[in-house]
C-alpha cells in the first residue's frame, strides 16, 4: 500500500508544489499593492482625471447650446456622451495599466534583486508572469467599479444594459490584454528599458480603437488596422452592452474576434517566453542589470 502511494504521488506532488509556488507569488505582489496606499488612492483619482479632459473637450466643442451633441447622436447613435467616453478611455486605460504592471513585472523583480534567485528555484518559472497577474486583475476590476460608482454619483450616468454582459466582455478581452502583456514583459527582461513600446501601443489604440469616437469617422485605412486590434472590439461590445441593452447575440460578433485575438497572444506571449528563457540561459541575460 505504501509503495502504491509513493507510486502514483510524485504526480500531484509536483502539481501541488506548483499551486503553492504559484500561489505565493500571486500573495508577495498583493502584499506589495496593500503596503502602498498612494497606490489604492490611485484608483480614486485616475478613473476621473483622465476621461474627464475629454469630457470637458467635447462640451466645449458642442457649443453653447449643446447642439453639437445631435452630431455626435447621429454618429454614434448614443444619446449618452459622457458613458460613451468613459468606455473607451477605461480600456485604453486598463490596457496601458496591463503594459506597465505586468509588462514591467520580470524587470521589477529584477531590480528588487529577486529575479535572478527566484529563477534558479525548481517552480515552474512562466509563474513569475501569472503571479503577478491575478492581483492586477483585481485591483482592474475594483478600478472600472470605481469608475462607474464615481460617474454615476457625480454625472448621473446609467447602465441601461445588463452587467453580466459587461463582464462577459471584459472576461472575453482577459487573455488578449494580458497575452500582450506576458509578450512585452518576456521582451523587457532582455531590452531593458521599453517604455517608448508602451507609449506606441496605447498610442495606436488611442487613435485606431475610437476611445472618444466611432471608428466610422476613420479613413478606411484606418479603420482596416483598427479591425486588427483587440481593444476595437472590446469598446465597441462594452458600449453595446452597457448602453444599448445589447444581448449574447449581438455582442457575440465582438466576443469572438476577441477570443481569437486572445487565443493568439497567449501563444505569441509564451512562446515570446520561452525564447527569452533559452537566449537568457545562453547569453546570462538574467544577471545582467
Amino acid at each position: 500500500m505504501q509503495a502504491s502511494l509513493f507510486n502514483t504521488s510524485p504526480g500531484k506532488a509536483r502539481i501541488t508544489s506548483e499551486l503553492r509556488s504559484l500561489w505565493a507569488i500571486v500573495r508577495r505582489e498583493w502584499i506589495i499593492f496593500t503596503r502602498y496606499p498612494s497606490w489604492i488612492i490611485a484608483l480614486f483619482i485616475w478613473p476621473l482625471i483622465f476621461p474627464m479632459m475629454y469630457i470637458f473637450t467635447a462640451r466645449a466643442l458642442s457649443g453653447p447650446d449643446g447642439s453639437g451633441l445631435d452630431v455626435f447622436i447621429q454618429n454614434t447613435g448614443a444619446n449618452e456622451f459622457i458613458g460613451y467616453i468613459i468606455v473607451g478611455t477605461t480600456v485604453w486605460m486598463w490596457q496601458n495599466i496591463v503594459l506597465w504592471d505586468v509588462g514591467f513585472s520580470l524587470r521589477n523583480e529584477q531590480m528588487r534583486g529577486t529575479l535572478e534567485s527566484n529563477w534558479l528555484s525548481p517552480a515552474w518559472r512562466f509563474s513569475h508572469l501569472l503571479g503577478p497577474t491575478g492581483p492586477q486583475i483585481v485591483s482592474m476590476g475594483m478600478f472600472i467599479g470605481i469608475t462607474a460608482l464615481e460617474f454615476g454619483l457625480l454625472f448621473g450616468v446609467r447602465l441601461n444594459g445588463s452587467v453580466w454582459m459587461i463582464v462577459l466582455m471584459m472576461l472575453a478581452a482577459i487573455p488578449a490584454i494580458y497575452g500582450l502583456g506576458f509578450a512585452f514583459a518576456s521582451l523587457v527582461i532582455t531590452i531593458k528599458e521599453a517604455s517608448a513600446f508602451v507609449y506606441l501601443v496605447r498610442g495606436l489604440v488611442m487613435i485606431f480603437c475610437g476611445i472618444t469616437f466611432p471608428i466610422s469617422l476613420l479613413p478606411e485605412w484606418m479603420q482596416e488596422v483598427a479591425k486588427w486590434l483587440p481593444q476595437t472590439y472590446l469598446i465597441h461590445g462594452m458600449r453595446a452592452a452597457a448602453f444599448s441593452n445589447a444581448g449574447l447575440p449581438e455582442l457575440i460578433p465582438d466576443v469572438i474576434p476577441l477570443l481569437l485575438f486572445g487565443a493568439f497572444w497567449l501563444a505569441v506571449g509564451y512562446s515570446t517566453f520561452l525564447w527569452m528563457e533559452r537566449r537568457a540561459r545562453q547569453t546570462g541575460a538574467i544577471g545582467q542589470y
